[in-house]
């Protein structure tokens, strides 16, 4: 009965790691890798290349930058903190004497504010005192402004998006900041109401960012009014993830893949064979690393928590004496001395009358964002792009902006839409690339 009873044991021990997401250890070299990415951008500490990302996903992984990390993030209190405060000081006085606001500092919007206060927290920090309180009010202000845009009747969608609005609460979550049930509870009804589709399909980062949110709500619990419906989100965005399982073992794509796993990784999924599918998201991302996909600075700090078993929940006790590793810069081959050969690429624009249409000449290796600034070089192409923490984003194009609900999306002929951003994608020679106004 011994024997008997421990093989029991066995086999319900294997049935419960079967509902748990357990990332296996990926090769350390490939890790390194993906944080060497990130030096050169800790040393651009100018305002517009500052992103908070950066420093969480560092602070979540076994690696560290030294000094860089305590200068980047000084840089960001001084920018983060001077240019919040600053715009709140500046508005009462002039906002009544003067219509021109040019020489206002740029205020962070609220995904950047989320991010920053997720960073202070990755190095232990609570937002206390007078700037902290600022910072929590700002933050909260923005999202009752977001749910006053969506409305009562929930017809409404946020100025900024959902996944910001996740972001948000989890932000507050972490520091222990409540915000009120009505706030939560649009959220709720956007997870048990779809609300997350865009063109069609499901957002799994919004998803997966609006369960971290829950999971750190259910674990502070910070709503308890709202509880037994907040476990039930989590389970739904859960299975909704799962669904969106690739037959590659990605979730949803390849860059959407990091945020579903670091919710999957936060609690089992009863009845579920969570590891099989964790371990299958796994080999399709260790592909994907081998083939060099992970060049955004946003999706790596976004995957490096993974690789080091944790999400963005952790913040909420973080470990900020956990040893972890010396990065060092990546050293780079000299080059061959070999001059790079032009592609073509067929550039079309069928959202604009005329429609635009041209072959563009550039170095092989060239982004696309080299392409338009080649096409409007030449004439007759215009483009506009605004900053973001993922990269410069497409706001207009041949004069044509982007309005409410809408987006200049990507496509590679015939009808493929791309995964990356214009800095990241590289076309190949003899490629087709269409820029369509959509409507999401």
């Amino acid at each position: 009965m011994g024997h008997l009873g421990a093989l029991l044991f066995l086999l319900a021990a294997l049935g419960a790691l079967a509902d748990i997401c357990n990332i296996p250890e990926v090769d350390h070299n490939l890790v390194q890798s993906l944080g060497q990415h990130l030096l050169p951008w800790m040393d651009q500490l100018s305002v517009e290349h500052l992103n908070p990302s950066i420093y969480v996903g560092l602070r979540l992984s076994s690696m560290e930058a030294g000094t860089k990390e305590v200068l980047y993030l000084h840089s960001l209190k001084l920018d983060y903190q001077q240019s919040l405060l600053s715009v709140v000081n500046w508005l009462c006085p002039m906002l009544a004497s003067s219509d021109d606001n040019s020489d206002l500092p740029t205020k962070p919007s609220m995904g950047q504010l989320a991010l920053y206060m997720l960073a202070l927290k990755a190095n232990c920090e609570f937002v206390g005192g007078h700037k902290g309180d600022r910072l929590v009010s700002q933050l909260k202000r923005f999202l009752e402004d977001e749910k006053r845009t969506i409305g009562h009747n929930h017809k409404g969608y946020p100025h900024s998006s959902y996944y910001q609005y996740s972001l948000s609460i989890l932000a507050l979550c972490v520091h222990q900041k409540r915000v009120h049930d009505s706030v939560v509870g649009k959220l709720l009804y956007a997870v048990e109401h779809d609300h997350h589709l865009l063109q069609g399909h499901l957002s799994v980062d919004t998803e997966a960012m609006a369960g971290l949110a829950f999971t750190c709500l259910e674990r502070s619990n910070l709503n308890p009014n709202l509880r037994n419906r907040i476990t039930l989100a989590i389970r739904i965005v859960q299975e909704k993830i799962l669904k969106a399982q690739t037959p590659e073992g990605y979730f949803g794509n390849v860059y959407s893949t990091p945020l579903a796993l670091q919710l999957l990784m936060t609690s089992p999924v009863p009845g579920v064979e969570l590891g099989t599918a964790c371990f299958n998201a796994r080999a399709a991302l260790l592909t994907s690393l081998q083939d060099g996909a992970f060049q955004n600075v946003l999706m790596i700090s976004q995957l490096l928590p993974v690789l080091n078993h944790k999400s963005y929940v952790d913040l909420i006790s973080p470990d900020c004496l956990a040893p972890r590793v010396m990065l060092e810069p990546a050293t780079v081959p000299p080059s061959p001395g070999q001059v790079s050969e032009d592609i073509y690429v067929l550039l079309k624009v069928p959202s604009v009358w005329p429609p635009y249409r041209h072959t563009i000449s550039v170095p092989a290796g060239s982004s696309l964002e080299d392409v338009l600034k080649k096409a409007q070089e030449l004439g007759e192409f215009m483009y506009e792009t605004e900053a973001s923490l993922s990269g410069p984003y497409l706001t207009s194009v041949m004069g044509k902006k982007a309005g409410e609900r809408e987006f200049w999306q990507l496509i590679q002929a015939p009808d493929i839409p791309l995964q990356q951003g214009i800095a990241d994608y590289r076309p190949q020679n003899g490629e087709t690339i269409e820029l369509r106004l959509v409507v999401w």
